[in-house]
């Protein structure tokens, strides 16, 4: 093959040269050539190396099913391996190499496996590498490593930004041919929001590189004007470069933006790939149909290309194959190529044609060989010669260049992305979509249309349809007659070709030829599946979407089978690879794990807060004030203020979650172990929430606004767990109860006024009577503040043990609200008090949190056995909760420890051993999970979770801390240290 460009012709800028590189050769081609068509349009045959055997390989096709040019693009942090020659824009700069060769890819090395390739069969690796045993972790699996993959990673950051970005349509149009374009542009004129994607540069598709007309018009032509008047349309958003690599539920489409690919220096201020998704009422899938290839011997030396791939290269990008080509096709459409090869002056054509008789009557001058059949390609690093076979005679032709077309199998991949399994058509010799979508129908080559005017019908009748479900009038577009298209109808499929020499190869990246599927059926691995791993067809980066259905088809014969029987291997997303870059988004660097402020963040600046990182979140730790020199000296103020006067503090960081529906009461009574079913509105409830294994998962409140709504808050900590598992109840345990979840911790600022004085703050600020016989402990109500010019969400709830109040309010108003507050408390003594002074009130009243529920407690275990539920059938963890262990009278139960001399400190994570017990874990009775200095009590305190230890109150024990060998004497106490009787929570 001496490929080489046009003097004219195609769709490239020939006004604007673009220098690149391929392995150091500077090169130069046009704007809107591809690397693939520039490098063919500069006589590169040889571009890279197959995986295993490291036969010499050239670009076989046009477009995202490219399996043998791949190259690394880019130098240093930009550096992307495994980059489609055939769908990277050329610009100017670009420095492409080849990969998977050493020393260069003229003199590889590797090619020697050839010379192996007897031993070197289907599942050899499986039969290889098992003797001598010792052999595998010293010189196999080093060895074996090495020789995985293609390209190489830089190790270098990556220098630019990624962003992700969500889109809503009425219509998504998967790719932009004649189908494609015609479907966007009905819904489009109809007022319907569509979104038409299109994997390459320039939407167009097939079109681009048709030579028929349409309406008068050139296809390109006719592929512009209708782009041009979609660009129009403010409804429809085009997005070229863009691949749609997935379909999940809810009709949410999962699509990469290559934003910047092609360009040579990106704007730092803009992506270089954006990550979308697109949630779309319906879809249609338009991307059309992949031709197949034929098995045939050396149909992978350079030279050899798909025959669509070839009109691409001739009549889009200007390039001529060779100058003695052969076109070996089972249906018309080689006959298409042969006439244009010819009206671009290449006058040596031969078309041999599998079909005895048939076909379209061709009056060009090529040479046609009915009834017959291409049985060897020859040649090393480029296509000297093929061997014919017909009627009986064999002969050999000398060409450099070997278009083949197999049949078409339609692009389905998306449509089976969400667990339907493609049908086997013999009438079109493919396999066609699931019947019975909802969201996606498929439109023109993708349906197994054929032919440019049944396809801008059909897709122009399925857009306007659809614009009309949506409520718009909607009219199908007309355009005009189409002429000189030679439409490749359905022909009888051609699987096997007898007497071939060479390696007939399926699967052409990673070296599968047709004797490796016999070789699995002969061993047992005939399944589709099996034969997919035993011999790894279909499991390189382009997912079989040339080698799959003739895969199975020779499965299909090596078993006596029909391809229906046999079937296809599970389609899952991505249909054409996505860069770790495009998943990552901005999350990488400082932003990996992006900082979350809460709505009083800047009401905590203002006076002085020290931050402290919890999670994602930056909370309040204390608040200094001049003359303190330590932390503990400001908690200890803080702690005492709130219970002389009154504290605000924010915990707008809590998880929050509106649970609404008319079974919202049974889904809470189900989730919780204690009861929830007849929750009165206006009341809000402590919580606790088990795994199935029965230990508590997370505990916190609910409150009843409603009959039919609830809001919920989490921990910090668990706030998204718990939201997950919520989710999982609704839709995967309990699919059946009319419930709805929605996140809202972003959407509220709250904040806890807590202190004997809360009331008289609070009462200057809501609108609503706070009197104990109005509003007392656990009351919950919506309430109006400032007389009526703030809604907010009012909680008679407690984490301190003093008379407190949670206020929630719009997170817009919070840091207003918390002024107003401070201002109305000016006269009371209020402080703003942070997490680590809340720690010291908790601790002093006994409230747990996850240093407590540390995933090995049950409700007994913390002296919560009262709170479940007898009552419920059931509820998450019921079953398991009744588990001997579980009652185990020796387990550890949550205490309250200080130790004998006032003076003395002990640390959280110390052991508990017995009073005259040595200091070994064997002798462990425990430990401390929190501990803090108490004002009130004048000592140090803590909870312990400790073996029996709600009967050992009052007993003498020692706490050890082995890392700093400190032992400190301590007494077993009740959890609550401060206010028993809970007089000033309900003051």
């Amino acid at each position: 093959m001496t490929p080489y460009r046009l003097p004219q012709g195609g769709l490239i800028d020939r006004s604007k040269p673009v220098s690149f590189s391929f392995d150091g050769q500077a090169l130069q081609g046009f704007a809107g050539d591809s690397l693939a068509s520039a490098l063919l349009a500069n006589g590169r045959l040889l571009v890279g190396r197959s995986f295993k055997y490291h036969r010499p390989r050239g670009i076989l096709t046009a477009g995202a099913a490219e399996p043998n040019a791949l190259v690394t693009i880019g130098r240093d942090g930009r550096t992307e391996p495994n980059t489609r020659a055939t769908m990277q824009e050329l610009y100017e700069g670009l420095e492409a190499r080849s990969q998977n060769r050493w020393p260069s890819l003229d003199v590889d090395i590797g090619s020697l496996n050839s010379l192996l390739s007897p031993f070197l069969g289907a599942g050899f690796y499986y039969k290889t590498f098992m003797w001598p045993a010792a052999f595998w972790e010293k010189i196999y699996e080093p060895f074996i490593r090495r020789a995985a993959g293609l390209g190489r990673a830089t190790h270098e950051a990556d220098p630019d930004a990624y962003e992700k970005s969500w889109a809503h349509c009425d219509l998504l149009v998967i790719g932009a041919g004649a189908a494609g374009l015609a479907a966007a542009l009905a819904a489009g004129r109809a007022g319907a929001r569509v979104i038409l994607a299109d994997e390459h540069a320039q939407p167009g598709g097939g079109l681009l590189s048709e030579t028929a007309g349409i309406g008068g018009k050139s296809a390109p032509a006719f592929a512009a004007d209708l782009l041009a008047e979609l660009a129009a349309l403010e409804n429809v958003t085009i997005l070229p470069r863009t691949n749609v690599f997935g379909w999940y539920d809810g009709n949410v489409f999962g699509a990469v933006e290559r934003v910047q690919k092609h360009l040579a220096h990106p704007d730092a201020h803009r992506p270089v790939e954006r990550l979308w998704r697109i949630v779309a009422k319906q879809a249609l899938l338009a991307t059309g149909a992949e031709e197949r290839p034929l098995v045939f011997g050396g149909n992978d030396i350079p030279g050899v290309m798909m025959a669509g791939a070839m009109r691409c290269y001739l009549n889009r990008y200007g390039v001529a194959p060779g100058r003695q080509v052969a076109i070996f096709t089972i249906n018309d459409s080689g006959y298409a190529l042969a006439r244009d090869l010819e009206t671009a002056g290449v006058s040596q054509v031969t078309i041999i044609d599998s079909r005895p008789e048939g076909g379209i009557h061709y009056a060009g001058a090529a040479r046609i060989v009915r009834g017959g059949v291409v049985r060897d390609a020859h040649g090393g690093k480029a296509l000297t010669s093929i061997t014919i076979a017909a009627g009986g005679k064999t002969e050999r032709l000398r060409v450099d260049a070997l278009a083949m077309s197999g049949g078409f199998s339609p692009i389905i991949h998306l449509a089976c992305h969400r667990g339907g399994k493609p049908h086997w058509s013999d009438e079109k010799s493919a396999f066609m979509a699931p019947s019975g979508l909802q969201g996606l129908s498929l439109i023109g080559s993708a349906a197994g249309i054929d032919g440019i005017a049944a396809c801008l019908e059909d897709g122009a009748a399925k857009g306007a349809a659809l614009a009309e479900t949506f409520g718009f009038k909607a009219e199908k577009p007309a355009f005009g007659r189409t002429a000189g298209e030679i439409a490749p109808m359905p022909a009888r499929p051609l699987w096997t070709i007898p007497g071939i020499r060479g390696k007939a190869f399926v699967d052409y990246q990673n070296d599968v030829h047709r004797q490796d599927l016999g070789l699995a059926v002969r061993e047992g691995y005939g399944h589709v599946e099996l034969a997919k791993r035993y011999t790894t067809t279909g499991m390189a980066t382009d997912q079989g979407k040339l080698s799959n259905v003739n895969a199975i088809a020779l499965l299909a014969e090596a078993r006596g089978v029909s391809p229906a029987e046999v079937g296809t291997t599970t389609f899952r997303p991505f249909y054409t690879p996505v860069s770790f870059g495009a998943l990552a988004g901005p999350s990488h660097g400082r932003h990996f794990q992006p900082v979350r402020k809460s709505p009083l963040h800047g009401w905590a600046e203002k006076h002085g807060a020290v931050f402290v990182e919890t999670g994602l979140w930056y909370r309040s730790a204390w608040f200094p004030r001049d003359g303190e020199t330590d932390w503990r000296e400001s908690v200890a103020r803080e702690t005492k203020n709130v219970r002389i006067n009154a504290g605000l503090c924010d915990v707008s960081m809590l998880g929050k979650i509106e649970i609404t529906g008319k079974d919202a009461a049974e889904f809470l009574n189900r989730v919780y172990c204690n009861a929830f079913l007849k929750l009165p509105v206006g009341k809000a409830r402590y919580g606790l929430m088990l795994r199935e294994d029965g230990f508590i998962y997370d505990d916190g409140t609910t409150s009843r606004l409603a009959q039919d709504r609830y809001f919920m808050t989490t921990t910090t900590a668990y706030a998204a767990g718990v939201m997950n598992h919520l989710e999982f109840c609704a839709q995967a345990l309990w699919p059946e109860l009319d419930v709805r979840l929605a996140s809202v911790t972003d959407q509220w600022s709250q904040m806890a006024i807590a202190g004997p004085k809360a009331r008289k703050i609070l009462e200057t600020i809501v609108d609503a009577d706070l009197s104990n016989a109005a509003f007392p402990i656990l009351a919950a109500a919506e309430v109006s503040l400032f007389n009526g010019q703030i809604q907010g969400r009012l909680f008679r709830i407690s984490f301190s043990g003093e008379l407190a109040y949670e206020l929630a309010v719009p997170a817009g108003y919070g840091e207003a609200v918390a002024d107003a507050i401070m201002e109305a408390g000016r006269d009371h003594g209020i402080q703003p008090y942070g997490v680590e002074t809340l720690a010291v009130l908790r601790i002093e009243k006994g409230h747990v949190t996850h240093n407590e529920i540390n995933g090995t407690v049950t409700p007994g275990d913390l002296g919560f056995s009262k709170m479940i539920s007898s009552a419920k059938p059931d509820f998450i963890g019921k079953r398991m909760l009744e588990r001997k262990g579980l009652n185990d009278p020796q387990r550890h139960q949550l205490v309250g420890i200080r130790p004998l001399d006032p003076a003395a400190i002990f640390r959280t994570g110390s052991h508990i051993l017995e009073k005259d017990a040595a200091a070994t874990l064997e002798n462990d009775q425990g430990y401390v999970t929190s501990s803090c200095h108490s004002p009130h009590l004048g000592s140090t305190i803590g909870l312990a979770l400790v073996r029996r230890g709600a009967e050992r109150h009052g007993e003498e024990v020692l706490v050890w801390n082995g890392l700093r060998g400190e032992f400190t004497p301590g007494r077993l106490c009740s959890p609550v240290f401060y206010d028993p009787q809970n007089e000033k929570l309900h003051a």
